[in-house]
């Protein structure tokens, strides 16, 4: 059987082209995935909204035709609750960056998991606020430079999947732009968890990040992506003997066993409901 060809254009807002994005940016494969999996899934676009706050991962709505939101910094997992609160019908996408999911709206994210609401979220973590300035973020390496850290960055830097696993997301997976099939998968996979989803997607940013870096190359900086990817099977056999500096892909988390915060929000209301009856 031939492979279904995705008419990307029918998924898109064509008058916002061309793209902001740099050259040598990954977030237009990370775009490229979204479409795919809604696609496969065969998602009314009318039901999927897509929330972002702000930054250059957050520009992603403004080119889809979905039902969309584009917010403020850091609070857009506060609005894409709120949507899902009132529309839990909806498959609530939220697309964010690794400063503006865990450094200004790091308390969000970590309650988001705990409620394990069903809203999926998709990372992008190029270490760095790349269209903000360039500063460092919480998944700025250590010893990486950022226009805060001219001489290198001297914090650790967060395991951000381990973080939501452990603030109790009910699916948590990893992939990188040098593996876009595997990628689409796995934002497929994460659509169909009823609960708290999060996909964290590496991609790189040759601009603002590769430049103080010296490895501005974009070739040469998804190159490194595929070299330093290691799945959770893998990872599991070499234990201690995992590289300091691997990227662990594939699913990390995966439970279906956890109740979702909306349905039980609605259950209660309906206890309320026959209470005052």
């Amino acid at each position: 059987m031939a492979k279904k060809l995705v008419n990307y254009d029918s998924y898109l807002r064509l008058d916002k082209f061309p793209l902001i994005w740099c050259p040598g940016c990954g977030d237009g494969i990370v775009l490229k995935a979204i479409l795919r999996a809604v696609d496969r899934m065969e998602i009314d676009k009318n039901d999927v909204c897509m929330v972002s706050g702000i930054g250059c991962s957050s520009r992603t709505p403004g080119y889809v035709d979905f039902n969309t939101l584009h917010t403020t910094h850091g609070r857009a997992l506060a609005f894409a609750t709120g949507v899902k609160m009132v529309r839990p019908d909806l498959h609530v996408v939220l697309v964010t960056g690794d400063g503006d999911a865990t450094a200004i709206g790091g308390n969000h994210f970590i309650h988001a998991a705990r409620r394990n609401i069903d809203i999926t979220v998709l990372l992008y973590n190029n270490w760095i606020y790349g269209m903000t300035g360039g500063q460092a973020s919480p998944a700025t390496p250590s010893g990486d430079r950022a226009s805060t850290a001219p001489f290198g960055s001297i914090e650790p830097n967060f395991d951000i999947a381990g973080l939501a696993a452990a603030a109790g997301a009910s699916f948590v997976a990893r992939e990188t732009v040098a593996k876009p099939a595997s990628m689409d998968k796995l934002i497929e996979k994460a659509m169909k968890n009823k609960g708290f989803s999060l996909v964290e997607l590496f991609t790189p940013c040759p601009t603002t990040y590769g430049r103080r870096n010296k490895m501005a190359n974009p070739v040469d900086m998804v190159e490194d992506l595929k070299r330093r990817s290691v799945t959770v099977a893998k990872a599991e056999r070499l234990g201690s003997d995992l590289p300091e500096d691997a990227i662990v892909t594939g699913v990390i988390v995966e439970d279906d066993t956890r109740p979702e915060y909306t349905d039980r929000y609605a259950k209660l209301i309906q206890q309320l409901s026959g209470a005052v009856k």
